[in-house]
């Protein structure tokens, strides 16, 4: 739908619009997504017109009429382009619009899309941030939970910064999340920014692969250490099945350690070359540092109260190798959905920082698939879109799309189901530092851009600079 814009009338990008039909009683709720001037034939030639005689023509304007005043409005008229996001009809809210209202006999005016795009009668509250209407923006945690999410943006926009703030707002609903964090940006929740302790102070802990982060082969299971090793260490299907039948052997003689199944393998009557291969796994797994012969040195007891508590677990993989992450993430889903499927834990809120750094493509669509029905329900948050399969795009139950200047990666979020391709390029490419264009059910399917609001914690994560005027921080 296209509207004129008069010069006094104040229109901004992602507004949202009530066109009342005033025979009918009904209205459509459109929202702006691109202004021009309007193209009124003849107003180019006047305005080219006026820069050319201005300077060579002097004296005074007779116009007896008034049609100067008129001309002068009509060349700062704009023109609103805009997309219809609902009706309402018969007093009901529907997205379902099959009509159009009249042009002589409707009135346009502002529309708070907050009323029925906010969740501000949740239960479970969240105040995301600011939009232009309305300081203060809620969603509803339900609408998180169960979800797909997708925190997307070139760098610096902001999507850790949103990541965090959702994070912690799940905490304070008390849902159990997991966080895997490569860059270490979460490590510091628990602080305020004056170095003080944060209200999450007990809630978030805070776990080192190789430090403070270890398995023993009886918690990690043989489920579990074939996953790793056929997909996170390449292991060929025939090496694997002599591995689980060595394993087996050792959990028969109630000698399942890590010294008992280098030797096992080592003296294994099986050929050579699946002697090998499992000996270099057994290799990387050793040098891997995550094992442990020592119960009172693993984790996994640790990992499961936090979460069963309703607490955070931040998994700190900044400088760790990719094996080592590979690894600990193959580790970690595992162990995860096997006590989700035997209801020892509810459910996991999963936060894949970067995730394309260290899941293989085919953990995509388990984890949108398998691990969603199990109770695994995952945010992903990347600087490159097109590392996220297509698919993963068209099930993605929220969007919160960041600045986006490369049409290429436009194209590329274009593609969610849950909007059209036109109003991601149109209200994208010019969100401000900090702002996002939330898209799916935590806005009802009315796309909205919110000013995300600050965190009072120590989000790290942000960019450093060299000389001394450039010394802020920019923590989103």
């Amino acid at each position: 739908m296209q509207l004129i814009s008069f010069p006094d009338e104040d229109v901004s990008k992602a507004d949202y619009l009530l066109v009342e039909d005033q025979r009918s009683l009904r209205g459509l709720i459109v929202q702006v997504i691109d202004i021009q001037f309007a193209n009124i034939p003849g107003i180019l030639e006047d305005i080219l017109r006026d820069v050319m005689t201005e300077e060579s023509i002097r004296g005074n304007d007779v116009d007896p009429l008034d049609i100067s005043s008129q001309v002068a409005v009509l060349k700062d008229t704009k023109l609103l382009l805009c997309k219809i996001r609902g009706a309402f009809e018969n007093g009901r809210l529907t997205h379902n619009v099959s009509w159009l209202p009249s042009r002589i006999n409707s009135t346009i005016s502002k529309f708070p899309i907050e009323a029925v795009a906010s969740g501000e009668s949740a239960s479970r509250p969240v105040l995301l941030g600011g939009i232009k209407q309305n300081p203060k923006f809620i969603i509803d945690a339900k609408a998180l939970d169960g979800r797909l999410n997708i925190v997307t943006g070139k760098k610096g926009t902001g999507k850790s910064h949103l990541s965090k703030l959702l994070a912690m707002s799940l905490l304070d609903h008390g849902a159990p999340c997991l966080i895997l964090d490569v860059n270490g940006e979460y490590t510091n929740l628990t602080r305020r920014a004056n170095g003080t302790n944060s209200p999450y102070e007990g809630k978030i802990i805070v776990l080192t692969p190789r430090v403070s982060l270890r398995f023993t082969l009886a918690e990690a299971g043989l489920g579990t250490m074939l996953d790793i090793l056929l997909h996170a260490l390449d292991l060929p299907g025939t090496s694997a099945r002599v591995f689980a039948r060595i394993w087996r052997q050792l959990e028969q003689a109630n000698d399942l350690t890590l010294k008992s199944l280098g030797d096992a393998i080592a003296s294994s009557d099986c050929h050579e070359s699946v002697r090998d291969a499992l000996q270099s796994r057994y290799n990387t797994l050793v040098d891997a540092g995550i094992f442990t012969d020592a119960p009172s040195e693993a984790n996994s007891r640790r990992l499961l109260e936090r979460l069963g508590a309703g607490g955070a677990v931040v998994v700190n993989m900044k400088n760790q190798p990719f094996t080592i992450r590979r690894i600990v993430v193959e580790l970690l889903l595992s162990k995860i959905s096997e006590l989700l499927s035997y209801a020892r834990l509810k459910a996991v809120f999963l936060f894949a920082e970067e995730a394309h750094l260290y899941l293989r493509e085919t953990y995509w669509d388990d984890i949108v698939t398998r691990m969603r029905h199990l109770g695994i329900f995952t945010t992903f948050i990347t600087n490159q879109p097109d590392t996220i399969q297509e698919n993963i795009y068209r099930q993605a139950d929220n969007i919160f799309l960041f600045n986006f200047t490369n049409e290429r990666d436009l194209d590329v979020v274009a593609r969610a189901a849950k909007v059209d391709g036109e109003s991601i390029r149109l209200l994208v490419k010019d969100l401000p530092t900090g702002h996002c264009l939330a898209i799916g059910d935590v806005v009802r399917d009315f796309p909205v851009v919110v000013n995300v609001r600050p965190l009072d914690v120590e989000t790290l994560g942000g960019t450093r600079f060299f000389f001394e005027e450039n010394r802020i921080m920019c923590s989103r």
